[in-house]
């Protein structure tokens, strides 16, 4: 049942030619929730601003092995926190203010937060604490009791400690009504790859864990302590992330969830949250719903995917990681003439294939679901067209047989042996992909834009959880694509709003083998001069 209703979700908040999803219909300006949560009364501990002290440059993340590991302190903790979640600048226009994150959100409603899970480490209590973007501090949440400390610290693994992420729905709602539940899930998967950068960055080991259930993330996150809070404004389990030195086996602390979760449950929980708006926010039973119907149960625990150890083009990219990471915006339009240098380009097609080399792979504990299909406008001796990029070798030979059957699936002579990417058609197709993404002009002036075709009904057949799972792996790819870009000279956009069926229809795509979940497109972005960045924190 809850497979259908998962089902049913999908389909009615696509967007179609004719009309959009359901929305509020209006924006609600007064209303507008507060992106940033924070906990009055609970113990807080300021963080150290120190990631202009990481050296390692984004070449670098290429090549682990060279990446020097920093030891698990809280200078680390807060290191990867300002380089993954934290502020990455101010802007102001006109006398309005506003914060970009290192971790992108639609719409910049920022329905993601995040949480450390630590044992004993110097200068930071064991327990659990909830990172405050705003000031880049960890506000101390779950206090285990005196009794149980010990057990607590033991369940943690040498050298391995945990990020929680978690949504709340109602940031999203304000704005985008019945199909934020898909938004909350790509903005997971932005937030948990940016984690993974930034633990890379220290020569840590990132892996997203598939064992808790949601219950198990609620008890160990105290995410139901105050069943008074406004519905739209609670917090839903999301991601638990397990992070490790090089030397330690991140994994190494699933089998200890369960233990964790019931010490959770006894813990004290402390801290008010701030409301996050003045009036209720109107609550969206079809988000509500869906939440439910993909409830993640516990999964026993497994081995990864083996991931490939192949040859990668070099980025060259010696500017440091850190600069890269807060650089990244996203743009509002593009010059529309700005063309891609090819290497440029195919670096980034490389870089969305999963490698052992690389240290931002290790990140998913399942196999690849999603291939990118792509519109080029402008990029160097690549001729226009629609390409596709199948990123295991047994989709290519399904998505050959479900797509278009006049398709050329010509291998890109120009492009390296070991990269999976086929011409399917040559043509001009910004129009089509102005329409596709809701007709904005974007996603035509750009160097291209492409959709992420899942493989949609072998994973739901798996557990209605997966549909979550295919939003967070769609949206960590739009996180690879945003630094790729970024460390191109180029910048790129994801592009929330598409109509999906009018895009399977043109691919010729029938029924829920394949269904497309995300758009992304890049190109030269154009600088507003009526924009001033300030610095993050006012403070060193």
């Amino acid at each position: 049942m809850t497979m259908d209703s998962i089902r049913i979700y999908h389909q009615r908040t696509k967007h179609r030619t004719d009309r959009y999803a359901k929305g509020p219909g209006y924006m609600d300006w007064e209303n507008q929730p507060d992106p940033f949560r924070r906990y009055s009364g609970a113990l807080s501990k300021a963080l150290p601003l120190c990631a202009k002290d990481l050296s390692t440059t984004f070449e670098q993340l290429d090549k682990r092995s060279s990446i020097p590991t920093h030891p698990l302190n809280l200078t680390g903790i807060a290191t990867l926190l300002e380089i993954s979640l934290a502020i990455s600048a101010w802007k102001e226009m006109m006398g309005e203010k506003w914060a970009v994150r290192c971790n992108p959100s639609s719409g910049n409603l920022h329905p993601t937060e995040g949480y450390v899970v630590t044992p004993v480490l110097d200068d930071l209590k064991a327990g659990v604490w909830h990172y405050d973007s705003l000031n880049h501090r960890l506000e101390q949440r779950g206090v285990p009791q005196d009794e149980d400390l010990e057990h607590w610290s033991s369940e943690f693994p040498e050298g391995v400690f945990l990020i929680g992420l978690t949504s709340i729905h109602g940031r999203e709602t304000w704005k985008y009504g019945e199909r934020s539940f898909r938004y909350c899930h790509l903005n997971l998967g932005h937030a948990a790859m940016a984690v993974g950068y930034g633990a890379a960055c220290l020569g840590w080991k990132a892996r997203i864990l598939d064992s808790p259930s949601d219950e198990e993330m609620e008890l160990m996150l105290g995410l139901d302590w105050n069943p008074k809070l406004p519905p739209a404004e609670k917090e839903d389990s999301g991601l638990m992330i397990a992070i490790s030195t090089a030397h330690h086996d991140p994994t190494a602390i699933s089998t200890h969830v369960e233990d964790l979760a019931q010490l959770g449950e006894k813990a004290s929980w402390n801290g008010r949250p701030n409301h996050l708006t003045q009036n209720p926010l109107r609550e969206w039973v079809a988000v509500r719903e869906a939440y439910h119907a993909s409830h993640k149960p516990r999964k026993p625990v497994s081995k990864p995917p083996v991931l490939p150890e192949r040859p990668m083009i070099a980025n060259h990219c010696s500017q440091k990681a850190v600069e890269i990471i807060h650089q990244r915006r996203s743009a509002a339009r593009y010059d529309g003439q700005t063309a891609l240098e090819q290497a440029s380009f195919f670096r980034m097609l490389d870089a969305l294939l999963p490698c052992k080399n690389t240290g931002v792979w290790d990140l998913f504990p399942v196999a690849t679901a999603l291939h990118p299909v792509l519109i080029v406008h402008r990029v160097i001796d690549v001729d226009p067209g629609v390409y596709i990029l199948p990123r295991h070798p047994v989709a290519e030979q399904k998505l050959k047989h479900a797509m278009r059957k006049e398709y050329l699936w010509e291998k890109v002579d120009a492009a390296p042996a070991h990269l999976p990417f086929y011409l399917l058609e040559r043509g001009d197709g910004r129009e089509f992909a102005q329409i596709v993404s809701c007709r904005q002009e974007i996603a035509g002036d750009g160097a291209f834009t492409l959709g992420m075709l899942a493989e949609f009904d072998a994973n739901l057949k798996l557990g209605a959880w997966h549909y979550r799972r295919l939003h967070e792996e769609a949206g960590a790819l739009g996180q690879v694509l945003y630094l790729e870009a970024e460390a191109a000279g180029a910048q790129g956009t994801g592009i929330g709003c598409f109509f999906d069926d009018y895009f399977h229809n043109l691919l010729g795509l029938e029924g829920d083998q394949f269904q497309t979940l995300y758009h992304f497109t890049v190109g030269a972005g154009v600088v507003d001069k009526r924009l001033s960045t300030i610095p993050p924190y006012d403070r060193d």
